[in-house]
């Protein structure tokens, strides 16, 4: 069969990647796609949020199994229109997406069910909001409650900077209509953990895991990303701790959205906090995470298309994945002055050089070609991708690749995986 991967970032190359492996999978589109996907798929030029479009090029290219890459199409109803379509497609619907694309949505439902997470407070209205932060003598979390490509969350060590932030997100709308809302919320201590699981209205199936990396600056400082790096799976999820996330996070949330009207098949990702008192919630995802999909999937020996293809077709509980028991390390580069603004066209060099060392994949996210050439054409440029014996190997190994690549600007985190050597 045909397989069309929606989007065009790190997260979609390593789905068009991990695809184009299956027995099952005859060719592989990506819309709109990048530098990368071009080696490993048929890149189209539809955008990811022209839902009309994608939907044409399903029908006319016989395509047996979309997979939507991307936040925004989902929670824009891509799926319902492919369902209406009779088209297969793998992700939550509408409502279920919800579960990402209203912060304050999600934040009502977990409390709702008792599901762990952080102390919040939810507002509409500006001066409200910072008359609760102004009266605060704690660190806290501002957040978005709208979609906001990963760069909606503002971590405030003191209450000044949550009154810049609710002012940037409230009054300025630097995250366009997504600040209307936001949600105020007690700053959480620990590790972080990305658990991302299959689900289908029978079964949860829970993928290896990762650690993600989200501020710009070596030792987590700086404003906070789409993803800096990765690495897979993360030693701080033991097995009890699994237990208790599939219990009291997991299985709640997937119960509630289906008491609530929204059945959820797709991938959940649940962005958590392991703290002193367990595990919080800090954020659900309903898509593949960006970088974690590159460590995740980097280590995936099964059949990717026929797992997505027994979600979409209830029989979850007949899949058995297997993994390669080598860890891996997801190294982000970045445009200079990403998060904020940065510029494109930039000319990259030594990318075969750096795909040509054992267990390393180059996947793209913002890059394009012009020419002969490829250039930069975003924030994230690459994400460089390692397998090792452990995970310092795996990480000596990505960074002996990030090495042989430049570009003019390039930036990217020197310590990703350094938490789980410690």
């Amino acid at each position: 069969m045909n397989v069309l991967v929606v989007g065009g970032g790190g997260r979609e190359h390593v789905l068009a990647w991990k695809l184009a492996q299956s027995p099952r999978v005859t060719g592989v589109l990506c819309a709109p796609g990048n530098a990368g996907t071009a080696s490993v798929a048929e890149n189209v030029p539809v955008a990811d949020d022209d839902i009309d479009g994608l939907v044409t090029l399903a029908r006319e290219r016989d395509v047996g199994l979309t997979v939507v890459g991307p936040e925004a199409p989902l929670c824009a109803g891509i799926v319902d229109r492919f369902t209406e379509a009779g088209l297969r497609v793998f992700g939550p619907n509408r409502a279920a997406a919800r579960l990402e694309g209203d912060k304050a949505y999600a934040k009502t439902l977990m409390r709702r069910n008792a599901i762990p997470t952080a102390e919040a407070r939810i507002f509409e209205d500006y001066q409200k909001a910072y008359n609760y932060v102004a009266s605060r003598d704690a660190a806290l979390v501002i957040k978005a409650a709208g979609l906001a490509a990963g760069k909606g969350v503002t971590v405030c060590d003191e209450p000044a900077q949550g009154l810049l932030a609710l002012e940037a997100a409230m009054k300025d709308r630097v995250f366009g209509d997504a600040g209307a809302t936001v949600v105020v919320e007690e700053r959480l201590l620990g590790q972080e953990l990305s658990v991302l699981a299959l689900v289908d209205d029978r079964t949860i199936y829970v993928l290896e895991t990762a650690q993600d990396h989200k501020p710009i600056g070596e030792g987590d400082t700086g404003p906070n990303t789409g993803g800096m790096g990765a690495y897979s799976p993360a030693p701080i999820a033991t097995e009890a701790v699994m237990t208790q996330i599939e219990e009291e996070i997991l299985v709640p949330i997937v119960d509630a959205l289906r008491s609530d009207g929204a059945p959820f098949r797709g991938v959940l990702y649940a962005g958590l906090m392991l703290t002193a008192g367990g595990p919080r919630v800090i954020e659900f995802n309903c898509r593949f995470g960006d970088p974690e999909a590159q460590a995740v999937l980097m280590r995936l020996t099964s059949d990717l298309a026929g797992a997505l293809l027994a979600a979409c077709e209830n029989k979850l509980d007949d899949v058995v994945l297997e993994w390669d028991d080598r860890p891996a390390v997801c190294v982000v580069a970045v445009s200079q002055g990403y998060p904020g603004s940065y510029e494109k066209g930039r000319v990259i060099s030594g990318l075969a050089e750096a795909a040509s060392l054992e267990g390393v994949e180059v996947f793209h996210a913002g890059t394009t070609i012009r020419g002969d050439e490829v250039v930069t054409n975003g924030g994230r440029v690459l994400g460089v991708t390692a397998l090792g014996r452990d995970i310092a190997g795996a990480q000596r190994r990505a960074y002996e690749a990030v090495d042989k690549i430049h570009f003019d600007g390039i930036t990217f985190r020197r310590d990703i995986a350094a938490k789980a050597l410690a």
